[in-house]
């Protein structure tokens, strides 16, 4: 980044007075964009770690054990970093956009504080403060009662991870440094909350421990505590309504919208300018030149540029005709209206650009203008393929497809590509003719070939250098078609000291100027004439689900031929089918660790309950802000099941814990939602709250993080209240007919 940086930067001040130095700024403009978007990563970073450290100050109530749960935040990131410049995993907008300071902290949390209340039970026990032997051996002992709660919590949250490495392709380069980050970072706080947190806890928390909570977690238990009991006592009904909130959720989720990735605001804009073909370069320039000046008359509009025809390393090669136009944007702070949707620019842009006659566009982003073509080929985000054999046939059926897509709500830049209309001078000979005058068919052809393409009367010579002298008639003439039928074509000789008689071309051919193919495109061996369509205003997913339904009712493709459909939809299709195999799978792997937790199928399917109730505040928070579901939003709720297991975890390990040593059941299960409840909040705030920034955030890359931040606090929010509230009556339904307390096994070490 710094490198591409500086680089940037000394080719606009050594170009800057030339035409090249406007390409230098566009390569500087890529380099900003992806310096706002670390900006944009760690503001959010930051932000997010202010706001753990915060909750934890209010809900911990004591400041030195807040900096000592913080602490884990920067050395579980310097494991982090450790190990990405280890596998050479870089800081990006995806790798280090996951990470959430809350989900972090988790294992800390639930340690930390009960050590706390530990040591107030102790000292007021003892009636002094305690001596630093103590506080090492019952910091041990704290650990040791949530150790297994911890380290199973968060390895399950690491676990459920997996499915991403599983990604293949354009999705798997995207998401498995994504994957590769979370994974690390806890694994080190995994291993911090078990060594850092108990020793740091024992030696740095001298002082009087309070044994009573602070206003905030004493009025959440007494807020808690009469809703509990209430439900306890309407155990079908809490369960009927849980059910009835989840059937809710998944028939909602039917109806999201769907999209491989958020559309990353770029900050510039991109247009392909189309203009009829056989366009010669110098009417392209002058077209070209008419549509910059339209452009630039806008005052958002910093610089436009234009790239045409083939360069000499011919990476993106196109005719003449066609040609890649940059409009550079000057920042927000200077438009007129800096709260002028891009959106609305785009618009006003695209009305100018058509009122120029002889032109056609296709508007979209620099970066997503390559992404999409390396992606499917073409430049816009969906395209519907025609296969088959005859061009006008496929070609009437794309003119057909085309008209179809133009209607759907949603499609922009809809347009047939370009597979006809090059000028194509035909010279048809008349073989009868020929016949007549004894010529033969290369006689004709020798004279065309000739006059239109030239021939080698000699060499030059300059030095070691020789150059070829060819012959042909100028354009002028290769241009007119009356002149071409005037050139004359040899007639054999006859005898000996015959005279060479000649004949105009007109006798003998046909000449005529017509549009024929500009482009023949091959697919699989196939013929292919494609439809192109951007989408605005509306997610992809449901876009294409209704292009494909109406061109199947249309019946557009003859027998024979056939349609298949193109687009960065595809990478959402493969992702989500690989999915579908791999998260049942890692779900099944999280079900067996906690199986090995508990030893008891029952409470793992209790704790394992709380997967589909989170996954309802999810989906709810999407509809809610109109975000449609991608692999970012799948991300996040991947990240979603291990947090609800982790509190889930932490009640049923504490209730088991309290039946061990011979409490009731209905006192078993009260006492033990009031003792977690406050580990349970911190929990949930903390990893809320890590993900708040990312939520609001409006700089560049945010749209990417949004849809799993907007997941994640939604799930946490559902995940929690459910887990609170519906898991304690799960577990009295489950239990109600269980054995004496002596019987129960013992709980999780």
């Amino acid at each position: 980044r710094a490198v591409s940086t500086r680089v940037a930067d000394r080719l606009v001040k050594v170009n800057e007075s030339l035409p090249a130095g406007v390409v230098a700024q566009a390569v500087y403009n890529r380099s900003t964009l992806v310096d706002s978007t670390i900006r944009t990563v760690q503001a959010n970073l930051v932000e997010g770690a202010l706001l753990v450290i915060f909750t934890l100050f209010i809900l911990l109530g004591n400041l030195r054990a807040a900096l000592i749960t913080a602490a884990v935040i920067p050395l579980s990131m310097l494991f982090t970093m450790t190990g990405m410049a280890t596998n050479k995993v870089s800081g990006n907008l995806m790798s280090l956009g996951a990470l959430d300071f809350g989900l972090i902290v988790d294992g800390a949390v639930i340690i930390i504080e009960n050590c706390l209340r530990r040591f107030a039970k102790e000292q007021g026990r003892l009636g002094r403060l305690l001596t630093q032997p103590e506080r090492l051996a019952l910091a041990f002992e704290a650990t040791r009662e949530v150790r297994g709660a911890t380290l199973f919590g968060e390895l399950i949250i690491a676990v459920v991870y997996i499915p991403i490495f599983a990604l293949t392709g354009v999705e798997g380069k995207m998401f498995h440094p994504m994957a590769f980050t979370v994974v690390a970072a806890l694994l080190g706080a995994m291993i911090l909350s078990v060594t850092f947190i108990p020793a740091a806890v024992a030696i740095f928390i001298t002082g009087k421990v309070s044994e009573h909570e602070n206003i905030a977690v004493r009025g959440a238990k007494a807020a808690y505590l009469p809703i509990l009991r209430v439900l306890m006592k309407a155990r079908l009904t809490v369960v009927a309504a849980s059910v009835a909130v989840l059937a809710i959720a998944l028939a909602a989720a039917t109806r999201l919208g769907s999209e491989f990735m958020p559309s990353l605001d770029e900050g510039d804009i991109a247009l392909h300018a189309l203009r009829i073909p056989g366009t010669s370069l110098t009417q392209a320039i002058a077209m070209q030149s008419v549509l910059e000046a339209r452009l630039k008359a806008f005052p958002e509009v910093d610089k436009v540029l234009a790239k045409i025809g083939t360069a000499e390393i011919a990476t993106d090669p196109m005719p003449p005709s066609v040609a890649d136009t940059y409009v550079m944007l000057k920042p927000r702070a200077q438009w007129p209206d800096p709260r002028k949707p891009k959106a609305q620019l785009v618009s006003e842009l695209e009305v100018a650009a058509k009122s120029i006659p002889g032109n056609n566009y296709e508007f979209t982003q620099p970066i997503q203008m390559r992404f999409n073509e390396l992606i499917s080929g073409v430049r816009t985000d969906v395209a519907v393929k025609v296969y088959g054999d005859d061009l006008d046939v496929m070609l009437a059926s794309a003119q057909r497809i085309e008209a179809i897509l133009t209607a759907i709500p949603g499609a922009a830049d809809v347009k047939v590509e370009q597979v006809t209309g090059l000028p194509l001078l035909t010279v048809q000979l008349n073989r009868e003719a020929l016949a007549r005058y004894g010529l033969a068919v290369d006689d004709a052809q020798k004279v065309v070939a000739t006059a239109l393409g030239g021939t080698v009367a000699g060499e030059i010579f300059e030095g070691d250098r020789r150059f070829d002298v060819v012959v042909r008639l100028p354009e002028s003439v290769r241009t007119d078609i009356d002149g071409m039928g005037n050139l004359p074509v040899p007639l054999p000789v006859r005898g000996a000291g015959s005279v060479r008689a000649f004949i105009p071309l007109r006798e003998v051919a046909m000449i005529s100027l017509a549009q024929g193919p500009n482009q023949i495109s091959r697919e699989n061996g196939k013929r292919r004439v494609v439809v192109t369509a951007n989408v605005r205003g509306r997610d992809l997913g449901s876009f294409v689900a209704e292009a494909q339904r109406r061109v199947q009712e249309a019946a557009v493709a003859p027998a024979g031929y056939w349609v298949e459909y193109g687009g960065t939809f595809e990478q959402l299709i493969s992702a989500s089918n690989r999915l579908k195999l791999v998260v049942p799978a890692a779900l099944l792997l999280v079900f067996g660790l906690l199986y090995a937790s508990f030893r008891s199928v029952k409470d793992s399917l209790l704790v394992f309950s709380g997967v589909p109730l989170a996954l309802t505040g999810g989906v709810a928070a999407l509809i809610l802000r109109d975000i449609p579901f991608s692999i970012s939003a799948g991300v996040g709720f991947i990240a979603l099941s291990g947090v609800a297991v982790l509190n889930g975890l932490v009640i049923i390990s504490f209730i088991r814990a309290l039946r061990a040593e011979g409490r009731p059941l209905e006192l078993a299960i009260e006492e033990g939602c009031l003792t977690r409840l406050r580990p349970v909040l911190m929990t949930a705030l903390v990893a809320g709250l890590g993900f708040i920034p990312m939520a609001l955030a409006t700089g560049a890359g945010s749209e990417v993080q949004r849809p799993l931040a907007t997941v994640v606090i939604g799930g946490i929010i559902s995940s929690t209240i459910l887990t609170l509230l519906t898991l304690p009556v799960l577990y009295r339904m489950v239990h109600g007919k269980d054995p004496s307390a002596e019987e129960v096994p013992n709980a999780v070490a």
